[in-house]
Protein backbone atom coordinates (compact mmCIF):
# COMPACT_ATOMS: atom_id res chain seq x y z
CA UNK A 1 0.00 0.00 0.00
CA UNK A 2 1.32 3.66 -0.92
CA UNK A 3 2.26 5.31 2.30
CA UNK A 4 0.47 8.05 3.06
CA UNK A 5 3.10 10.40 3.71
CA UNK A 6 4.62 10.12 0.01
CA UNK A 7 1.65 11.66 -1.11
CA UNK A 8 1.46 14.85 0.71
CA UNK A 9 3.04 18.35 -0.09
CA UNK A 10 4.40 18.92 3.31
CA UNK A 11 4.31 17.58 6.77
CA UNK A 12 0.72 18.66 8.48
CA UNK A 13 0.48 19.17 12.27
CA UNK A 14 -3.38 17.97 11.95
CA UNK A 15 -3.99 14.94 9.28
CA UNK A 16 -7.27 13.92 9.16
CA UNK A 17 -8.60 10.68 7.61
CA UNK A 18 -12.03 9.95 6.97
CA UNK A 19 -14.06 7.59 6.06
CA UNK A 20 -17.66 7.19 4.22
CA UNK A 21 -19.86 5.68 6.33
CA UNK A 22 -19.62 4.45 9.93
CA UNK A 23 -19.82 0.51 10.59
CA UNK A 24 -16.99 -1.23 7.54
CA UNK A 25 -14.34 -2.49 10.28
CA UNK A 26 -11.92 -2.03 7.49
CA UNK A 27 -11.54 1.58 7.56
CA UNK A 28 -10.67 1.32 11.30
CA UNK A 29 -7.71 -1.91 10.75
CA UNK A 30 -6.47 0.45 8.39
CA UNK A 31 -6.57 3.60 10.55
CA UNK A 32 -4.58 1.70 13.15
CA UNK A 33 -1.85 0.46 10.90
CA UNK A 34 -1.69 3.94 9.47
CA UNK A 35 -1.26 5.82 12.91
CA UNK A 36 1.10 3.37 14.20
CA UNK A 37 3.55 3.90 10.59
CA UNK A 38 2.82 7.72 11.45
CA UNK A 39 4.28 6.91 15.20
CA UNK A 40 7.64 6.10 13.49
CA UNK A 41 7.45 9.04 11.57
CA UNK A 42 7.05 11.20 14.84
CA UNK A 43 2.90 11.51 15.07
CA UNK A 44 2.34 11.24 18.98
CA UNK A 45 -1.64 11.28 19.06
CA UNK A 46 -4.98 10.21 17.66
CA UNK A 47 -7.88 12.13 17.84
CA UNK A 48 -11.51 10.03 17.60
CA UNK A 49 -15.18 11.12 16.60
CA UNK A 50 -15.98 10.54 20.20
CA UNK A 51 -16.48 11.91 23.12
CA UNK A 52 -13.46 14.46 24.45
CA UNK A 53 -14.29 14.05 28.14
CA UNK A 54 -14.99 10.06 27.69
CA UNK A 55 -11.72 9.65 25.68
CA UNK A 56 -9.84 10.76 28.93
CA UNK A 57 -10.56 7.14 30.11
CA UNK A 58 -9.31 5.46 26.73
CA UNK A 59 -6.15 8.00 27.43
CA UNK A 60 -5.66 6.54 30.68
CA UNK A 61 -5.44 3.27 29.95
CA UNK A 62 -3.33 3.85 26.79
CA UNK A 63 -0.73 5.35 28.97
CA UNK A 64 -0.82 2.35 31.23
CA UNK A 65 -3.07 3.46 34.25
CA UNK A 66 -4.91 0.87 36.15
CA UNK A 67 -8.34 1.26 34.49
CA UNK A 68 -9.87 -1.89 32.49
CA UNK A 69 -9.78 -2.56 29.20
CA UNK A 70 -13.41 -3.79 29.18
CA UNK A 71 -14.06 -0.35 31.53
CA UNK A 72 -12.35 1.95 28.79
CA UNK A 73 -13.62 0.68 25.49
CA UNK A 74 -17.37 1.17 27.42
CA UNK A 75 -16.92 4.49 29.16
CA UNK A 76 -14.06 5.73 27.11
CA UNK A 77 -15.73 5.92 23.67
CA UNK A 78 -19.17 7.75 23.03
CA UNK A 79 -22.02 6.31 19.99
CA UNK A 80 -21.07 2.79 21.00
CA UNK A 81 -18.08 2.95 19.14
CA UNK A 82 -16.15 1.37 21.90
CA UNK A 83 -17.37 -1.99 21.01
CA UNK A 84 -15.96 -1.93 17.43
CA UNK A 85 -13.45 -4.51 17.54
CA UNK A 86 -10.58 -2.63 15.85
CA UNK A 87 -11.00 0.29 18.88
CA UNK A 88 -10.06 -2.06 21.14
CA UNK A 89 -6.89 -3.34 19.08
CA UNK A 90 -6.00 0.72 18.78
CA UNK A 91 -6.05 1.17 22.64
CA UNK A 92 -4.29 -2.00 23.44
CA UNK A 93 -1.09 -1.31 20.30
CA UNK A 94 -0.75 2.06 22.10
CA UNK A 95 -0.34 1.04 25.36
CA UNK A 96 1.94 -1.27 24.12
CA UNK A 97 3.87 1.20 21.80
CA UNK A 98 4.07 3.59 25.07
CA UNK A 99 5.39 0.65 27.86
CA UNK A 100 8.40 0.08 25.55
CA UNK A 101 9.42 4.25 24.92
CA UNK A 102 10.23 7.26 27.06
CA UNK A 103 7.05 9.63 27.64
CA UNK A 104 8.47 12.53 25.19
CA UNK A 105 7.77 9.73 22.65
CA UNK A 106 4.24 8.08 23.93
CA UNK A 107 1.35 7.91 22.04
CA UNK A 108 -2.04 9.99 23.43
CA UNK A 109 -5.42 8.91 22.74
CA UNK A 110 -8.17 11.90 22.24
CA UNK A 111 -11.97 11.77 21.32
CA UNK A 112 -12.75 15.53 20.00
CA UNK A 113 -16.68 15.52 19.73
CA UNK A 114 -18.98 17.17 22.53
CA UNK A 115 -20.59 14.86 25.09
CA UNK A 116 -24.24 14.89 22.80
CA UNK A 117 -25.56 13.25 20.22
CA UNK A 118 -27.74 14.80 17.03
CA UNK A 119 -30.97 13.42 18.48
CA UNK A 120 -30.17 14.89 22.05
CA UNK A 121 -27.78 16.36 24.92
CA UNK A 122 -27.64 15.13 28.62
CA UNK A 123 -27.51 17.66 31.36
CA UNK A 124 -23.86 19.32 32.14
CA UNK A 125 -24.13 18.21 35.78
CA UNK A 126 -21.53 15.22 35.59
CA UNK A 127 -19.21 17.64 34.08
CA UNK A 128 -19.71 19.97 36.36
CA UNK A 129 -19.22 17.96 39.71
CA UNK A 130 -15.91 16.56 38.75
CA UNK A 131 -14.87 19.78 38.12
CA UNK A 132 -16.05 21.01 41.70
CA UNK A 133 -14.17 18.05 42.77
CA UNK A 134 -11.12 18.93 41.53
CA UNK A 135 -10.75 21.96 42.93
CA UNK A 136 -12.32 21.22 46.64
CA UNK A 137 -15.67 22.63 45.86
CA UNK A 138 -18.95 21.50 47.00
CA UNK A 139 -21.44 22.99 45.04
CA UNK A 140 -23.59 20.13 44.43
CA UNK A 141 -26.26 20.99 45.82
CA UNK A 142 -26.71 24.35 43.70
CA UNK A 143 -25.86 22.02 40.49
CA UNK A 144 -28.44 19.48 41.73
CA UNK A 145 -30.95 22.59 42.13
CA UNK A 146 -30.34 24.14 38.82
CA UNK A 147 -30.16 20.68 36.85
CA UNK A 148 -33.41 19.24 38.21
CA UNK A 149 -34.80 16.39 36.47
CA UNK A 150 -32.37 15.26 33.98
CA UNK A 151 -35.35 14.34 31.49
CA UNK A 152 -35.77 17.71 30.45
CA UNK A 153 -32.34 17.82 29.29
CA UNK A 154 -32.12 14.40 27.30
CA UNK A 155 -35.59 15.36 25.79
CA UNK A 156 -35.07 14.37 22.66
CA UNK A 157 -37.99 16.32 21.09
CA UNK A 158 -36.21 19.64 21.65
CA UNK A 159 -33.83 18.91 18.31
CA UNK A 160 -36.63 19.61 16.71
CA UNK A 161 -39.39 21.73 18.60
CA UNK A 162 -37.63 25.08 20.26
CA UNK A 163 -40.09 24.96 22.55
CA UNK A 164 -39.38 21.72 24.47
CA UNK A 165 -35.63 22.66 24.97
CA UNK A 166 -34.47 23.99 28.31
CA UNK A 167 -31.17 25.67 26.70
CA UNK A 168 -33.12 29.85 27.41
CA UNK A 169 -33.81 28.78 30.70
CA UNK A 170 -33.27 30.67 34.25
CA UNK A 171 -31.59 27.49 35.71
CA UNK A 172 -29.80 26.55 31.98
CA UNK A 173 -28.29 30.40 32.17
CA UNK A 174 -27.62 30.40 35.72
CA UNK A 175 -26.04 27.14 34.59
CA UNK A 176 -23.53 28.88 31.83
CA UNK A 177 -22.38 31.47 34.11
CA UNK A 178 -21.56 28.60 37.31
CA UNK A 179 -19.57 27.11 34.15
CA UNK A 180 -17.79 29.94 33.50
CA UNK A 181 -16.72 31.10 36.94
CA UNK A 182 -15.40 27.43 37.41
CA UNK A 183 -13.54 27.60 34.09
CA UNK A 184 -11.96 31.07 35.84
CA UNK A 185 -11.46 29.19 39.17
CA UNK A 186 -9.50 26.72 37.66
CA UNK A 187 -7.01 29.30 35.85
CA UNK A 188 -6.77 30.72 39.13
CA UNK A 189 -5.68 27.38 41.01
CA UNK A 190 -3.19 26.06 37.89
CA UNK A 191 -0.53 27.10 39.67
CA UNK A 192 -1.47 24.87 42.85
CA UNK A 193 -2.81 21.87 41.12
CA UNK A 194 -1.36 21.17 38.04
CA UNK A 195 -1.40 17.25 38.41
CA UNK A 196 -5.02 16.82 36.78
CA UNK A 197 -5.41 20.21 35.78
CA UNK A 198 -5.63 19.49 32.18
CA UNK A 199 -8.35 16.72 32.56
CA UNK A 200 -10.28 19.31 34.84
CA UNK A 201 -10.64 21.76 32.22
CA UNK A 202 -11.89 18.96 29.84
CA UNK A 203 -14.63 18.21 32.06
CA UNK A 204 -15.08 21.93 32.56
CA UNK A 205 -15.11 22.78 28.39
CA UNK A 206 -17.63 20.07 27.82
CA UNK A 207 -19.89 21.36 30.38
CA UNK A 208 -19.75 24.26 28.45
CA UNK A 209 -20.41 22.88 24.99
CA UNK A 210 -23.31 21.00 26.36
CA UNK A 211 -24.81 24.36 27.57
CA UNK A 212 -23.80 26.34 24.63
CA UNK A 213 -26.09 23.18 22.32
CA UNK A 214 -28.89 23.12 24.57
CA UNK A 215 -28.98 27.23 24.46
CA UNK A 216 -28.58 26.72 20.94
CA UNK A 217 -31.41 24.20 20.42
CA UNK A 218 -33.94 26.43 22.63
CA UNK A 219 -33.27 29.48 20.05
CA UNK A 220 -33.30 28.41 16.98
CA UNK A 221 -37.00 28.64 15.88
CA UNK A 222 -36.67 27.58 12.24
CA UNK A 223 -37.58 25.12 10.00
CA UNK A 224 -37.04 21.55 10.67
CA UNK A 225 -34.56 21.08 7.57
CA UNK A 226 -33.08 24.31 9.04
CA UNK A 227 -32.57 23.83 12.23
CA UNK A 228 -31.16 20.62 11.65
CA UNK A 229 -28.55 22.26 9.55
CA UNK A 230 -27.70 24.99 12.55
CA UNK A 231 -27.33 22.37 15.27
CA UNK A 232 -25.43 20.11 12.99
CA UNK A 233 -23.08 23.68 12.70
CA UNK A 234 -23.28 23.56 16.01
CA UNK A 235 -21.91 20.55 16.73
CA UNK A 236 -19.35 20.59 14.53
CA UNK A 237 -18.20 24.34 15.79
CA UNK A 238 -17.80 22.49 19.23
CA UNK A 239 -15.81 19.56 16.91
CA UNK A 240 -13.56 22.13 15.49
CA UNK A 241 -13.33 24.23 19.02
CA UNK A 242 -11.62 20.68 20.60
CA UNK A 243 -9.37 19.62 17.92
CA UNK A 244 -7.46 23.18 17.84
CA UNK A 245 -7.16 22.64 22.13
CA UNK A 246 -6.04 19.13 21.29
CA UNK A 247 -3.64 20.92 18.89
CA UNK A 248 -2.39 23.38 21.47
CA UNK A 249 -1.90 20.30 23.96
CA UNK A 250 0.33 18.52 21.47
CA UNK A 251 1.83 21.09 19.75
CA UNK A 252 5.27 20.38 21.39
CA UNK A 253 4.92 16.85 21.42
CA UNK A 254 3.99 16.18 17.70
CA UNK A 255 1.28 15.88 14.85
CA UNK A 256 -1.80 14.29 15.40
CA UNK A 257 -4.05 11.94 13.63
CA UNK A 258 -7.82 12.20 13.33
CA UNK A 259 -10.81 10.07 12.58
CA UNK A 260 -14.03 10.83 11.34
CA UNK A 261 -16.69 10.63 8.95
CA UNK A 262 -15.42 12.18 5.94
CA UNK A 263 -18.39 15.07 6.30
CA UNK A 264 -16.32 16.38 9.83
CA UNK A 265 -13.22 16.38 7.74
CA UNK A 266 -13.74 17.78 4.43
CA UNK A 267 -12.64 21.22 3.91
CA UNK A 268 -15.99 22.15 1.51
CA UNK A 269 -19.22 22.80 3.59
CA UNK A 270 -21.21 19.55 4.55
CA UNK A 271 -24.85 18.87 3.05
CA UNK A 272 -27.13 16.35 3.97
CA UNK A 273 -30.80 15.37 2.73
CA UNK A 274 -33.51 16.44 5.21
CA UNK A 275 -37.27 15.53 4.27
CA UNK A 276 -37.26 17.27 0.53
CA UNK A 277 -34.69 20.00 1.12
CA UNK A 278 -30.50 19.72 0.97
CA UNK A 279 -29.34 21.90 3.89
CA UNK A 280 -25.57 22.64 4.28
CA UNK A 281 -23.34 23.71 6.87
CA UNK A 282 -19.55 23.83 7.52
CA UNK A 283 -18.44 21.24 9.33
CA UNK A 284 -15.31 20.71 11.65
CA UNK A 285 -12.81 20.74 8.89
CA UNK A 286 -13.93 23.26 6.87
CA UNK A 287 -13.49 25.08 10.37
CA UNK A 288 -10.15 23.76 11.09
CA UNK A 289 -8.69 24.41 7.82
CA UNK A 290 -9.62 27.47 7.32
CA UNK A 291 -8.10 28.59 10.43
CA UNK A 292 -4.77 26.41 10.39
CA UNK A 293 -4.10 26.34 6.01
CA UNK A 294 -1.56 24.37 4.82
CA UNK A 295 -1.37 22.47 8.23
CA UNK A 296 -4.09 20.68 8.12
CA UNK A 297 -4.85 17.99 5.54
CA UNK A 298 -7.75 15.48 4.56
CA UNK A 299 -7.21 12.25 3.32
CA UNK A 300 -11.36 11.63 2.21
CA UNK A 301 -12.32 7.67 2.41
CA UNK A 302 -13.96 5.55 -0.19
CA UNK A 303 -15.21 2.14 -0.05
CA UNK A 304 -16.17 -0.02 -2.95
CA UNK A 305 -18.19 -3.03 -1.53
CA UNK A 306 -19.29 -4.07 2.13
CA UNK A 307 -20.88 -7.30 2.70
CA UNK A 308 -20.92 -6.16 6.38
CA UNK A 309 -23.12 -2.76 5.35
CA UNK A 310 -24.60 -4.89 2.30
CA UNK A 311 -23.01 -1.74 0.27
CA UNK A 312 -22.94 -3.46 -3.27
CA UNK A 313 -20.44 -2.50 -6.45
CA UNK A 314 -20.26 0.56 -7.78
CA UNK A 315 -20.83 1.63 -11.49
CA UNK A 316 -17.64 1.34 -13.34
CA UNK A 317 -18.46 5.16 -14.56
CA UNK A 318 -18.27 6.03 -10.56
CA UNK A 319 -15.40 7.79 -8.47
CA UNK A 320 -15.60 4.72 -6.56
CA UNK A 321 -16.14 2.39 -9.76
CA UNK A 322 -13.04 4.06 -11.26
CA UNK A 323 -11.35 3.50 -8.30
CA UNK A 324 -11.82 0.39 -7.90
CA UNK A 325 -10.48 -0.65 -11.55
CA UNK A 326 -6.75 0.39 -9.85
CA UNK A 327 -6.72 -2.76 -8.16
CA UNK A 328 -7.87 -5.55 -5.51
CA UNK A 329 -6.20 -3.67 -2.47
CA UNK A 330 -6.76 -1.01 -0.27
CA UNK A 331 -4.34 1.62 -1.10
CA UNK A 332 -3.69 5.87 -0.71
CA UNK A 333 -4.34 7.96 -4.55
CA UNK A 334 -3.35 11.21 -4.48
CA UNK A 335 -6.43 13.28 -4.67
CA UNK A 336 -5.08 14.97 -7.82
CA UNK A 337 -4.50 11.79 -9.33
CA UNK A 338 -8.47 11.14 -9.41
CA UNK A 339 -9.91 11.76 -12.81
CA UNK A 340 -13.49 13.11 -12.87
CA UNK A 341 -16.17 10.47 -13.23
CA UNK A 342 -20.14 10.33 -11.46
CA UNK A 343 -21.60 10.73 -8.21
CA UNK A 344 -22.70 7.08 -7.05
CA UNK A 345 -26.03 6.84 -5.76
CA UNK A 346 -26.64 6.08 -2.11
CA UNK A 347 -28.74 6.11 0.89
CA UNK A 348 -28.13 6.33 4.19
CA UNK A 349 -25.61 3.88 5.02
CA UNK A 350 -22.65 5.36 2.38
CA UNK A 351 -21.82 8.78 1.69
CA UNK A 352 -20.34 8.82 -1.74
CA UNK A 353 -17.76 10.77 -3.44
CA UNK A 354 -17.78 13.45 -5.40
CA UNK A 355 -16.06 16.26 -7.40
CA UNK A 356 -15.94 18.56 -4.63
CA UNK A 357 -14.60 16.24 -2.10
CA UNK A 358 -11.55 15.44 -4.79
CA UNK A 359 -11.05 18.75 -5.20
CA UNK A 360 -10.53 19.74 -1.45
CA UNK A 361 -9.00 16.75 -0.47
CA UNK A 362 -5.16 15.66 -0.62
CA UNK A 363 -5.25 12.12 -1.26
CA UNK A 364 -7.86 9.36 -1.19
CA UNK A 365 -8.20 5.98 0.81
CA UNK A 366 -9.79 3.55 -1.39
CA UNK A 367 -10.75 0.37 -0.48
CA UNK A 368 -11.75 -2.49 -2.78
CA UNK A 369 -14.07 -4.49 -0.63
CA UNK A 370 -14.50 -5.32 3.05
CA UNK A 371 -13.83 -8.68 4.49
CA UNK A 372 -16.44 -10.91 6.43
CA UNK A 373 -16.96 -14.69 6.80
CA UNK A 374 -18.56 -15.22 3.12
CA UNK A 375 -15.44 -13.37 1.30
CA UNK A 376 -12.97 -15.77 2.70
CA UNK A 377 -15.16 -18.74 2.13
CA UNK A 378 -15.54 -17.71 -1.17
CA UNK A 379 -11.93 -17.61 -1.82
CA UNK A 380 -11.39 -20.64 -0.71
CA UNK A 381 -14.36 -22.50 -2.14
CA UNK A 382 -12.92 -21.59 -5.81
CA UNK A 383 -9.57 -23.74 -4.90
CA UNK A 384 -10.08 -27.30 -6.53
CA UNK A 385 -11.59 -29.85 -5.16
CA UNK A 386 -12.79 -28.38 -1.70
CA UNK A 387 -16.19 -28.51 -0.28
CA UNK A 388 -18.43 -27.01 2.24
CA UNK A 389 -20.23 -27.63 5.10
CA UNK A 390 -21.96 -25.37 6.91
CA UNK A 391 -22.68 -26.38 10.66
CA UNK A 392 -26.60 -26.90 10.73
CA UNK A 393 -29.56 -28.42 12.97
CA UNK A 394 -29.68 -30.56 9.83
CA UNK A 395 -26.15 -32.34 9.96
CA UNK A 396 -26.64 -32.71 13.41
CA UNK A 397 -23.97 -29.81 14.54
CA UNK A 398 -24.40 -28.17 17.89
CA UNK A 399 -26.49 -25.60 18.11
CA UNK A 400 -22.88 -23.54 19.31
CA UNK A 401 -21.59 -23.99 16.06
CA UNK A 402 -25.00 -23.05 13.69
CA UNK A 403 -23.31 -21.06 10.80
CA UNK A 404 -19.26 -21.75 11.24
CA UNK A 405 -17.69 -23.35 8.02
CA UNK A 406 -15.73 -26.46 7.46
CA UNK A 407 -13.66 -27.08 4.12
CA UNK A 408 -12.48 -30.25 3.22
CA UNK A 409 -10.88 -31.89 0.34
CA UNK A 410 -11.87 -35.25 -0.73
CA UNK A 411 -14.44 -37.38 1.47
CA UNK A 412 -12.69 -37.75 4.30
CA UNK A 413 -14.49 -34.69 6.51
CA UNK A 414 -12.70 -35.60 10.44
CA UNK A 415 -10.06 -33.05 9.35
CA UNK A 416 -10.96 -29.77 7.27
CA UNK A 417 -8.10 -27.63 6.36
CA UNK A 418 -9.71 -24.60 6.77
CA UNK A 419 -12.22 -23.68 8.99
CA UNK A 420 -14.18 -20.28 9.92
CA UNK A 421 -15.91 -19.58 12.89
CA UNK A 422 -18.11 -17.36 14.00
CA UNK A 423 -18.97 -18.37 17.90
CA UNK A 424 -16.99 -19.44 20.77
CA UNK A 425 -17.01 -22.56 22.56
CA UNK A 426 -17.98 -21.53 26.37
CA UNK A 427 -15.20 -23.68 28.37
CA UNK A 428 -13.07 -24.73 25.64
CA UNK A 429 -12.48 -22.30 23.00
CA UNK A 430 -13.16 -18.36 24.17
CA UNK A 431 -9.52 -16.57 23.43
CA UNK A 432 -10.60 -15.46 20.22
CA UNK A 433 -13.80 -13.44 22.09
CA UNK A 434 -15.65 -14.25 18.90
CA UNK A 435 -19.56 -13.28 20.08
CA UNK A 436 -18.48 -10.00 19.90
CA UNK A 437 -21.07 -8.65 17.08
CA UNK A 438 -19.31 -9.61 13.62
CA UNK A 439 -16.40 -11.13 14.94
CA UNK A 440 -15.31 -14.59 13.00
CA UNK A 441 -11.97 -16.36 12.77
CA UNK A 442 -10.33 -18.10 9.73
CA UNK A 443 -8.43 -20.94 10.88
CA UNK A 444 -5.88 -22.78 8.86
CA UNK A 445 -3.54 -26.07 8.87
CA UNK A 446 -0.31 -24.68 7.87
CA UNK A 447 1.45 -27.64 9.02
CA UNK A 448 4.97 -27.82 10.96
CA UNK A 449 7.23 -26.08 8.44
CA UNK A 450 5.22 -22.98 7.79
CA UNK A 451 4.00 -22.90 11.46
CA UNK A 452 7.71 -22.77 12.35
CA UNK A 453 8.33 -20.79 10.28
CA UNK A 454 5.90 -18.11 10.87
CA UNK A 455 6.53 -18.34 15.09
CA UNK A 456 9.62 -19.32 15.54
CA UNK A 457 8.90 -22.47 17.10
CA UNK A 458 7.18 -26.15 16.68
CA UNK A 459 3.45 -27.05 16.94
CA UNK A 460 5.00 -29.07 19.88
CA UNK A 461 6.27 -26.04 21.80
CA UNK A 462 3.09 -24.43 22.09
CA UNK A 463 2.23 -24.87 25.30
CA UNK A 464 5.30 -22.83 26.13
CA UNK A 465 4.43 -19.92 24.25
CA UNK A 466 0.65 -19.97 24.90
CA UNK A 467 1.08 -16.50 27.14
CA UNK A 468 2.60 -14.79 24.14
CA UNK A 469 -0.37 -14.28 21.73
CA UNK A 470 -3.69 -12.13 22.53
CA UNK A 471 -5.85 -14.56 20.10
CA UNK A 472 -8.87 -11.76 20.20
CA UNK A 473 -6.62 -9.28 18.09
CA UNK A 474 -7.13 -8.42 14.40
CA UNK A 475 -4.89 -8.75 11.50
CA UNK A 476 -2.99 -10.89 13.48
CA UNK A 477 -1.83 -14.55 12.65
CA UNK A 478 -1.48 -16.26 16.22
CA UNK A 479 -1.46 -19.93 16.71
CA UNK A 480 -4.63 -21.59 16.95
CA UNK A 481 -5.57 -21.65 21.07
CA UNK A 482 -6.42 -24.88 21.01
CA UNK A 483 -5.19 -26.81 17.83
CA UNK A 484 -1.95 -25.44 17.34
CA UNK A 485 0.01 -28.61 18.30
CA UNK A 486 -1.70 -30.04 14.68
CA UNK A 487 0.18 -27.06 13.07
CA UNK A 488 -3.34 -24.89 12.51
CA UNK A 489 -2.95 -21.03 13.18
CA UNK A 490 -5.77 -18.60 12.98
CA UNK A 491 -6.64 -14.91 12.44
CA UNK A 492 -9.45 -12.59 13.70
CA UNK A 493 -11.07 -10.79 10.75
CA UNK A 494 -8.30 -10.48 8.52
CA UNK A 495 -8.78 -7.00 6.75
CA UNK A 496 -8.34 -6.57 3.02
CA UNK A 497 -4.49 -5.64 3.75
CA UNK A 498 -4.52 -9.11 4.63
CA UNK A 499 -5.79 -10.20 1.88
CA UNK A 500 -2.49 -11.53 -0.48
CA UNK A 501 -0.89 -13.32 2.71
CA UNK A 502 -4.28 -14.83 3.55
CA UNK A 503 -4.18 -16.20 -0.06
CA UNK A 504 -0.71 -17.73 0.42
CA UNK A 505 -1.71 -19.43 3.62
CA UNK A 506 -4.90 -20.74 2.59
CA UNK A 507 -2.72 -22.15 -0.63
CA UNK A 508 -0.50 -23.50 1.73
CA UNK A 509 -3.23 -25.34 3.81
CA UNK A 510 -5.36 -26.31 0.52
CA UNK A 511 -1.88 -28.03 -0.82
CA UNK A 512 -1.65 -30.31 2.13
CA UNK A 513 -5.35 -31.10 2.23
CA UNK A 514 -4.92 -32.53 -1.71
CA UNK A 515 -1.87 -34.31 -0.91
CA UNK A 516 -3.48 -36.26 2.12
CA UNK A 517 -6.14 -36.34 -0.17
CA UNK A 518 -4.27 -38.02 -2.86
CA UNK A 519 -2.24 -40.21 -0.37
CA UNK A 520 -5.23 -41.90 0.85
CA UNK A 521 -6.66 -42.62 -2.60
CA UNK A 522 -3.14 -44.31 -3.72
CA UNK A 523 -3.42 -46.15 -0.65
CA UNK A 524 -7.46 -47.43 -1.33
CA UNK A 525 -6.11 -48.28 -4.67
CA UNK A 526 -3.07 -50.33 -3.62
CA UNK A 527 -5.39 -52.38 -0.99
CA UNK A 528 -7.77 -52.81 -3.58
CA UNK A 529 -4.93 -54.58 -6.01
Amino acid sequence: MTTLLDLLAGRPTLLALGEPTHGESAFLQIRNDTFLTLAEHGYRSIALESDRAAGLLADEFVRGGAVPLDRALAEGFSHGFGAAPANRDLLLRMREWNAERPAAQQLRFHGFDAPLEMEGAPSPRRHLTLVCDFLGLDRSAEIDDLVGDEARWSDTAAVWEPGRSVGRSTDAQRLRVLADDLLTELYRQAHRRPTGWWEAHVQATSAIALLRYHAAAAAADLAQEERFAYLAGVRDALMAENLLAIRAVEADRGPTLVFAHNTHLQRHPSTMTVGAATVSWAGAGAIVGALLGERYAVVVGSLGVSPALGIDAPAASTFEGRLQQRGDLPGYVRAGDVVPAERRSHDYRYVPLDQASIDNADAVLHIPTGVDAAVLAERIGALPGVEQVVASAENGSPEGAWGDRFFHVGPDRRQPFATIVEHDVPGFDEAGQLDRPGVFRLNLELGRAEFEKKFGFAPAAFEEHRDDFDYARLDTLTPHPDYALYGFASIVMPGPQMLPEIDRLIAIAHRRAVDRHERATRRAADQQD
